[in-house]
């Protein structure tokens, strides 16, 4: 089975993107897994700090390897956001295939040492054990909440990646992948989210030589995700659409059967899951 280097190849070759979703249980696993499945795609399942600390760092790896065995299937999981070389470390020494070092807030010389730190130790374990672990970083601010807010976070959308120090971030550390702030924000904004700045996006991809990431795709409209995979986006996180798909689900769930059986009224909910991603997984591989 191709590595996900190999598949985030194959996207950007096609000018598609791989769909990466975030988790915090086996119902919401399931649900995004069944919906990649239907449609044939790779899938890139996204564990925060918060998230893996609640349903553990050697399970939630040991979950997605247990799917990608049993169905040999392209499902792959990063640890998202992760914000010190411990935890980065950690997810890499448990078998995690890629891993996001979040130095955004930090100042560009202390993102680039933290970020290189990480890089060094991926290509180590890739000399040691023959294993492929990609290394994802950030620059720029576009808000740390993967909630549903009534305005715009202060300063976040403000700080658009430059191309010229994006692509002199690559190249000084050596990523895999490299998720800009390009108008995008974390969470779903009620007010309305800002537009995603195309023409930023295709001067970035010309000038890093990596693949880019595009954060905060929850909220965005369909037509700025199309053309900013056009632009050279590889893969698109989409985090709060489906906690907000899983509430309202298990909501329904608990209101329409009154059993006490999980696994019942849980059923809504992973299903109101596998709707949103089937539709989000479509739209990143340019289904018609």
């Amino acid at each position: 089975m191709c590595n996900l280097k190999d598949h985030l190849k194959k996207a950007r070759e096609a000018k598609i993107a791989i769909g990466h979703f975030n988790i915090s249980n086996v119902e919401t696993l399931w649900a995004i897994f069944d919906a990649a499945r239907a449609l044939g795609q790779p899938v890139i399942i996204g564990v925060s700090e918060g998230e893996r600390n609640f349903i553990g760092v050697r399970q939630a790896a040991s979950l997605v390897q247990s799917l990608r065995n049993e169905f040999d299937y392209p499902i792959f999981i990063n640890a998202d956001h992760t914000h010190d070389f411990e935890g980065v470390k950690k997810a890499i020494d448990l078998g995690f295939d890629s891993v996001m070092i979040d130095g955004s807030q930090l100042l560009f010389d202390e993102n680039v040492a933290l970020t290189k730190k990480c890089v060094a130790y991926a290509k180590d374990v890739k000399k040691k054990e023959g294993r492929t672990v990609l290394v994802e970083a950030e620059l720029g601010y576009i808000g740390t909440s993967s909630t549903v807010l009534d305005t715009i976070p202060d300063g976040a959308g403000a700080d658009m990646t430059p191309p010229d120090v994006a692509g002199r971030f690559v190249e000084m550390t050596g990523v895999d992948l490299f998720a800009p702030s390009v108008g995008n924000i974390h969470g779903i904004v009620t007010s309305g989210n800002p537009h995603i700045d195309v023409k930023r996006v295709k001067d970035i991809a010309e000038t890093a030589d990596c693949h880019l990431v595009l954060h905060g795709g929850s909220g965005i409209g369909d037509e700025d995700i199309r053309g900013g995979i056009r632009a050279g986006i590889s893969v698109v996180h989409v985090n709060t659409e489906v906690r907000v798909a899983f509430r309202e689900g298990l909501e329904k769930g608990l209101k329409e059967d009154a059993t006490v059986a999980p696994y019942k009224y849980m059923d809504k909910a992973r299903k109101s899951v596998y709707d949103l991603v089937y539709k989000k997984i479509q739209l990143f591989a340019n289904f018609s």
